[in-house]
Formats: C-alpha cells, sequence, structure tokens
C-alpha cells in the first residue's frame, strides 16, 4: 500500500482553503492535516505536523509563502512546498524556482491544477500551471515567436531530446542518467540549445521548453 500523503493548506481566504482540501481529498491517499490563515500559523502547524506537503499563499498576512520556505529552509525541514498565487508576475514565479520551490499553481486553476502539483511533486518533479508557463513565455517571446519556432529545426535529434526532457521538469542530473552521458555533457548541451534559440535568462530554457512542450514532443 502507497504510504498516506500528508498535506497542510495555508491560505487567508477561507473558501480557496476549502475549495482546494475538497479537490485534495477527492483523491485517495492523500489527506490534509490541518489548515491556517497566515503564515506564522502555516510554520508552527509544518513545524510540529511535519506534512509531506505544504500548499502555500504567498500573500498571506503576518508571514508569506516565501517567508514560511525560508524558514523550512533555515530549519532543514524536508516538507516540500506547492505556492499558491493570484498573480502572474515572473519576478514571483523567478524567486519561487530560487527557492526551490517544488509547484506554483495559479488560483484561478488551483482546483483543476493542484492534484497534478501533488502527483508531480510525490514523484520529485516540479509543477507549474500549465496557463502560467504559457504566459510568461509569450511575455518574453511576444515579438519573436515564429522566429524561435523555426529555430528548433536547427537543433540536433539529442538536443530536441535533452530540450523535451527538461519540458517534464527533469533536472541535468536526471537526464544525464537516462541518456547515459556525463552530468558535464548536458550542460554543454544545455548552453548550445541557448545559443541556437537566443535564449537568455534564470529559467528561460525551462519556461521555452513547456510553451512549446507539444512542438518537441
Amino acid at each position: 500500500m502507497a504510504p498516506e500523503t500528508r498535506i497542510v493548506i495555508a491560505d487567508d481566504h477561507s473558501l480557496i482553503r476549502q475549495a482546494v482540501r475538497q479537490s485534495i481529498e477527492s483523491r485517495p491517499g492523500l489527506t490534509v492535516v490541518a489548515e491556517a490563515g497566515d503564515g506564522r500559523t502555516a510554520l508552527e502547524l509544518i513545524e510540529r505536523l511535519r506534512p509531506t506537503i505544504a500548499v502555500l499563499d504567498i500573500g498571506m498576512p503576518i508571514l508569506d509563502g516565501f517567508g514560511v520556505v525560508n524558514e523550512l529552509k533555515k530549519q532543514e525541514i524536508p516538507t516540500e512546498v506547492i505556492l499558491l498565487t493570484a498573480h502572474q508576475e515572473e519576478s514571483l514565479f523567478e524567486e519561487a524556482m530560487s527557492l526551490g520551490v517544488k509547484g506554483y499553481v495559479l488560483k484561478d486553476s488551483a482546483v483543476t491544477d493542484i492534484l497534478d502539483g501533488i502527483a508531480a511533486v510525490i514523484a520529485g518533479r516540479y509543477y507549474t500551471s500549465p496557463s502560467l508557463t504559457g504566459y510568461l513565455f509569450s511575455r518574453n517571446h511576444r515579438d519573436a515567436g515564429q522566429t524561435i519556432s523555426s529555430r528548433l529545426e536547427d537543433l540536433t535529434p539529442t538536443e530536441k531530446r535533452i530540450l523535451g526532457l527538461i519540458a517534464e521538469y527533469k533536472t541535468s542530473k536526471q537526464i544525464a542518467e537516462e541518456l547515459c552521458v556525463s552530468y558535464y555533457t548536458v550542460e554543454t548541451h544545455r548552453r548550445n540549445i541557448c545559443e541556437k534559440l537566443d535564449i537568455r535568462g534564470s529559467h528561460a530554457l525551462m519556461k521555452f521548453a513547456l510553451a512549446k512542450k507539444s512542438a518537441i514532443l
């Protein structure tokens, strides 16, 4: 029998907590062990209950979602985090990625996305709401979309395969193991892909891979 996945939900809007909880508990094996309406209470619950996953709103009172994540990192508490947000700002997404957050879910689609997000995190993968990745990419490449799409043809078969694996949220280490090559070889391929596609910036390659997943795979 698969182990129970214990979850804490924190959001200052009770209706959102209720909707997310109902969605989570519709899936066997997932149990919401506690709820909180602010970040400080959420942190105390996580410290005491040590859940598998914490679903946290970014914009909570007293202590926001990023603040909770920072405290968990300081204390080396292994609870994985899925952040909920009502905003599509790239800066927030970048900060979440830099903190090692595994899931990033828009509130508008939280009820439908949260189960996929939890499944991905349990499997050791990353998850971002599909509508968000599409938005971030189109915002950064609105004027150059056709040019970049055509540049996919310049990639070698190996580079395309690596790009497809990136779209599956796999790390360079995981890609190296799957392709039976060294980590440094994968990193070289990643740099070459970025140069060919003229992609720059933190996490830009992942955003591109997610947005163009159907064309790559």
